[in-house]
């Protein structure tokens, strides 16, 4: 295998990942010529283009520059979303060349810093990232690969060569948070996902507890008050945290002020007074309880806490408003998962308690819909209008009997229709709106800034 020395070159089959970016962003900031496939254009890739990375769009060896096919210097990055029977994937495995998984990667990377990994089956994302932002804000610093795009920084990735520091998405799809080598861990949540990979509840469970093994001698772990999470090795220390529950990092004194939640925060440091969210929502105050925690573990003195948590601006499709104003709402969200969706309608009702929610949503991956479609059912039910788009396939084909009507027919909420994309904004401006709501990990993201455009004119004629 290729040291990290003697690499010149790095192809990513699937480089518009949003995991596989940040790598490849770390690579060319590193001076390695970096290029890449992915299927679609995207927002992202576009992005990673204009940084100078070489991205095309078809299944072609042909398409790959001649310095990508010197084994000798060259690393190749895939992703497990990419099919077995890539043709280029098979070509680079056929020829010998060094392919690893992004995960392997990623380990590889990080080895030897003071690596903070924050997993959790929903909740990752904006807990990372805050606690990046926090750290970067402060003298402490830090390095980070984040499974989003930070509105700060317009970036996944950050570098910081002066602080031992990096802060990771540790995602558990595939089990690739196994591949890391956590000093602080971070578990924010444990609930059933990923069934097509780990077939029932308990291997998830299972998973986790692995995670934890992985944490260094001397490191810590922080989990969500409730989390059964035990048998955890002698040589770490353990804390929670929560909004709801004691734990030893928890909120208090919780308060919307002009739409953002203020409170202040018990720990084992000592109280925490006068916190500001910069970003809505009650869900991201105890993302921030998480991640104000793992700043204080790694050093950052309450006062850089403080003057840095206001001023985080969220992630790119995290609780996002895309219009905020006194005719509409618009709000564009990840949640793909019905905790999640239960987590961000939750926060939407207690910033518009008095608002009628007009929900879109697209359902993500056939297994996921199969395995779920009554937690969707149950958690959509809660808004007031819903519209179904067709299910997101990513990288899996069309299962018999599953669709978004499985979904629909489960709930109990009448005003619920399943909707084409081209007839979204008709069937959606049918209807008086109040507050818009999209949800989805698919690609929804593409109506979105659509939908917003079209609305805005929309509300500007009455």
């Amino acid at each position: 295998m290729l040291q990290l020395k003697d690499i010149k070159s790095v192809y990513f089959i699937g480089v518009g990942g949003i995991g596989m970016s940040a790598i490849a962003r770390f690579f060319k900031y590193e001076g390695l010529h970096v290029a890449g496939y992915d299927r679609v254009s995207t927002v992202l890739t576009k992005e990673l283009e204009a940084e100078g990375i070489d991205i095309h769009y078809k299944d072609d060896i042909k398409q790959v520059a001649l310095n990508y096919h010197d084994k000798s210097s060259t690393l190749v990055v895939y992703t497990p979303a990419i099919p077995a029977d890539h043709s280029e994937l098979c070509y680079f495995n056929n020829k010998g060349f060094d392919v690893r998984k992004r995960a392997t990667v990623l380990g590889l990377i990080s080895k030897g810093m003071n690596s903070v990994c924050v997993a959790g089956t929903h909740g990752k994302t904006t807990i990372s990232s805050m606690t990046a932002h926090l750290y970067k804000q402060s003298s402490v610093g830090c390095n980070a690969f984040l499974g989003g795009i930070i509105n700060n920084y317009k970036t996944n990735f950050l570098h910081d060569g002066q602080s031992p520091y990096v802060v990771l998405e540790a995602d558990e799809f595939d089990r690739s948070f196994l591949h890391l080598h956590p000093h602080f861990a971070l578990i924010s949540a444990v609930d059933a996902d990923h069934l097509d990979i780990y077939g029932d509840e308990e291997s998830v469970s299972d998973a986790f507890h692995a995670f934890v093994e992985k944490i260094e001698p001397g490191g810590v772990l922080l989990h969500k008050a409730g989390l059964m999470i035990d048998d955890v090795n002698d040589e770490i220390e353990v804390f929670t945290y929560s909004i709801e529950e004691k734990a030893d990092f928890s909120a208090m004194n919780i308060r919307l002020v002009n739409g953002m939640y203020q409170f202040d925060m018990r720990s084992p440091f000592g109280l925490v007074k006068g916190l500001k969210m910069g970003v809505p929502g009650l869900v991201n105050v105890e993302n921030a309880v998480g991640a104000v925690g793992l700043a204080l573990l790694g050093g950052v003195e309450p006062e850089e806490i403080k003057a840095a948590l206001p001023l985080f601006e969220g992630i790119r499709r995290r609780f996002q408003y895309r219009i905020k104003e006194d005719k509409l709402v618009f709000i564009d969200d990840y949640a793909h998962h019905p905790q999640e969706i239960n987590a961000t309608v939750k926060s939407v009702r207690a910033l518009y308690p008095d608002k009628h929610i007009t929900t879109i949503f697209q359902p993500h991956l056939y297994t996921r819909t199969r395995d779920f479609a009554s937690g969707f059912a149950e958690a959509l039910d809660k808004c007031d209008r819903i519209l179904l788009m067709d299910i997101y396939p990513a990288r899996e084909l069309p299962i018999e009997g599953v669709n978004a009507d499985m979904i629909r027919l489960l709930m109990h909420n009448k005003h619920v229709q399943l909707v084409g994309r081209d007839e979204l904004f008709s069937v959606l401006t049918s209807e008086q709106n109040e507050v818009i709501l999209t949800l989805g990990a698919g690609d929804i993201d593409k109506e979105v800034p659509l939908l917003e455009a079209k609305l805005r004119e929309f509300i500007s004629n009455y």
